[in-house]
């Protein structure tokens, strides 16, 4: 008899997963996020899950807290065999653990126990790691701390941002999980512990987070710039006004007098002084305009060489 699954999840991260999930088992209800205002005009925005979901023909259910008795009788009456979570967004009651009878299953971005946490594959980006991957792990009551299932590495690439990376550790999740849940649910697979060394942590990010610190080395800049893409995005001020940093290089040999947020002229462009060497920019966009190679935008800005980036 095949199992019950219920499918958690909420960003793009989590469809590819679903959709593998639903080509193999029968997914008898997903639940995701509420839809949230998004945009300009603040129009409600369906999470990506609950689109595929509805396109795929599943139930689908949204709710506030997962830990409200409503949302609890919900999810006990689809009397699922198995939940499959990735990127749900929300921190699941022991209750909700323990309802399965083989458990809540996890899908997170890297390869546990470093970056638990809610943004891992920007801080993988940001600490200069070379290698990633995605952990399936059995849910406990701690965050990402979980007995672990299976695991898969993915090379993070020299131009890789928080996007790029994230696209492709989706396509792993989904591999991993059907590579795995069959022995797991016919008990060939036991859960490990996870080790205790190794063990790191990363927060949610926030839009602070994206701003460019002129006295830090240029090679962590621009591992920040692409860190921080798609959101928060890296961004800077010129004249009062917010620059965003979209693509960049490090220049980490470059060596001036210049104190750390000058803009200094390169044959075919203009670079940043930073805390050690300088950042090379590629492609920016100010405010309310379009993104622009750093050739077209020095053309009538011919004020920007030699300013102070803040």
């Amino acid at each position: 008899m095949a199992p019950r699954i219920v499918f958690m999840g909420s960003p793009s991260f989590a469809v590819p997963v679903l959709e593998a999930l639903a080509g193999a088992y029968p997914v008898v209800g997903v639940v995701t996020q509420p839809d949230r205002p998004a945009g300009r005009g603040s129009h409600l925005r369906p999470p990506p899950v609950k689109v595929t979901a509805e396109r795929l023909g599943l139930p689908v259910f949204q709710p506030e807290k997962v830990s409200a008795p409503d949302a609890l009788e919900r999810l006990r009456a689809w009397a699922p065999d198995v939940i499959i979570v990735a990127a749900f967004g929300q921190i699941l009651p022991p209750v909700l653990l323990s309802l399965p009878p083989h458990g809540c299953l996890n899908l997170h971005a890297s390869l546990l126990p470093r970056w638990r946490g809610a943004a891992p594959v920007a801080a993988a980006i940001l600490a200069g790691d070379t290698v990633t991957g995605v952990t399936l792990m059995r849910m406990d009551e701690g965050v990402d701390t979980g007995p672990l299932l299976a695991w898969r590495e993915e090379p993070i690439r020299p131009d890789d941002t928080t996007g790029s990376l994230t696209e492709r550790l989706a396509l792993v999740a989904a591999e991993l999980l059907l590579d795995t849940l069959p022995d797991y649910l016919a008990g060939r697979l036991q859960p490990i512990p996870q080790p205790e060394e190794g063990i790191t942590y990363c927060r949610l990010l926030k839009k602070k987070d994206g701003r460019l610190d002129w006295s830090r080395p240029a090679e962590e800049l621009e591992r920040r710039v692409r860190a921080m893409t798609p959101w928060p995005g890296a961004f800077t001020f010129w004249e009062g006004q917010m620059l965003k940093v979209l693509r960049a290089a490090p220049l980490p040999d470059w060596v001036g007098e210049e104190r750390p947020g000058t803009v200094v002229p390169l044959p075919d462009g203009a670079a940043v002084v930073t805390g050690q060497g300088a950042l090379r920019l590629l492609e920016v966009q100010m405010a309310g305009k379009n993104p622009l190679p750093i050739e077209a935008f020095l053309r009538g800005r011919r004020n920007f060489i030699g300013a102070v980036l803040e």
